[in-house]
């Protein structure tokens, strides 16, 4: 009768201690997804920071977005009553929830399969973040516009985009991110975190933000959509003037016309929409700023990184519509003859950059929050608005 083979004493088998294969991919559980951005944090020591540096309680509620294969996850849970972890990938999913499998932490760990921007999120106290890129700005402004915001937000972003968070007037990445995101919460940098802490490796390094919402009487009472949509004019290039944004731009006018009548119309305001004649259209063609350089702040400069939003979600319907207003305005063969609306308009405009404000010199990228208070509280007084 034949013995079975045994394997030798130190050569290959299948036992816990054989050495690893050469070849990297027969050791990964599964391929990576560049579709889901996904970059595992494998640097055990940042990961204890991050979640040092969310002061959790005990009694916290943790909303994880894109747990990975849950090295944030376990380290969350070890401070926390429960964590709340939103995965697109089901193998991911799956990976976190092994990590907990039979243990106590089980019970207070619940994995929601999806989109994070599509999910109607549960009350949450903290969110902390190995943000993929590709959501980096819905998520952002996702949290801050929940009804209840969380305490605090931890959360991981490339490093270009954390800057632009915390840009400041005048800085080279000042843009309308920053401002939208510094109008409603308090932002810091925490610390960076090189490529080489993630597998696989990014082709840039990381920045890790802390984000606390306004709350109660520090929260804007202003409609986001005004606010944004008056912003997105603003940065279209940040190196102009902001005459040479509103009145230089005649998709801009035509815009502002349309929402005006609007306005007037829900405000049973008369509108004189008769044809202007040519000793009333008699403002000269102002000199405009056209050949100002883009910069790094210009609305849609970011180099195919980091502005990867789909433009028709993140665009307010002041702007989605913008093309279909075209064709509502009344318009006429010849540029001299304009309706006397949108001369009005035209010249409310104007009266709102140069009389009213005094910012009309001004460039988008040296205005601080105050100013983009002024001009949105001028524009509204005269009738015009962003929504």
């Amino acid at each position: 009768m034949g013995k079975a083979k045994t394997p030798k004493r130190g050569s290959a088998g299948s036992g816990p201690y054989e050495r690893p294969s050469k070849h990297p991919a027969a050791n990964n559980v599964f391929k990576f997804s560049k579709d889901f951005g996904q970059h595992i944090l494998k640097n055990p020591g940042i990961a204890e920071t991050i979640v040092v540096k969310a002061n959790l309680k005990p009694t916290d509620t943790v909303l994880e977005v894109g747990p990975g294969t849950g090295n944030l996850t376990v380290k969350i849970l070890e401070q926390a009553k429960k964590v709340i972890a939103v995965e697109m990938d089901p193998r991911m999913a799956a990976e976190t929830t092994k990590r907990v499998q039979g243990k106590p932490e089980q019970k207070r760990l619940e994995v929601l399969l999806g989109d994070v921007i599509k999910t109607s999120l549960p009350q949450f106290d903290v969110c902390i973040s190995n943000t993929p890129y590709q959501i980096s700005s819905p998520l952002v402004f996702k949290l801050l516009s929940l009804p209840n915001p969380p305490r605090t937000c931890i959360l991981m972003f490339q490093r270009e985009f954390a800057l632009r968070l915390t840009a400041r007037p005048n800085d080279a990445l000042y843009c309308r991110l920053s401002v939208n995101a510094q109008f409603w919460a308090r932002i810091t940098h925490v610390l960076k975190v090189g490529r080489n802490n993630f597998r696989p490796p990014p082709q840039v390094d990381s920045s890790v933000v802390r984000i606390e919402p306004k709350l109660g009487s520090e929260r804007p009472n202003i409609s986001f959509e005004e606010w944004d949509g008056m912003l997105r004019v603003c940065f279209n290039r940040r190196n102009k003037t902001l005459r040479a944004s509103w009145l230089g731009n005649k998709e801009v006018l035509a815009m502002l016309e349309r929402n005006y009548r609007l306005w007037c119309a829900t405000n049973d305001i008369p509108i004189d929409d008769t044809i202007a004649d040519e000793d009333e259209d008699d403002i000269d063609e102002m000199e405009m700023d056209e050949n100002a350089p883009p910069s790094a702040g210009d609305e849609g400069e970011w180099g195919g990184i980091m502005d990867v939003d789909d433009a028709d979600d993140d665009t307010p319907s002041f702007f989605k519509e913008m093309k279909a207003a075209g064709n509502d305005v009344p318009k006429t063969k010849s540029k001299r003859k304009k309706t006397r609306v949108a001369l009005l308009v035209k010249e409310k405009v104007r009266k709102v950059l140069e009389d009213v404000t005094e910012l009309a010199d001004k460039r988008s990228g040296k205005c601080d929050e105050n100013d983009f208070l002024r001009l949105l509280a001028a524009f509204n007084t005269e009738g015009i608005h962003f929504s």
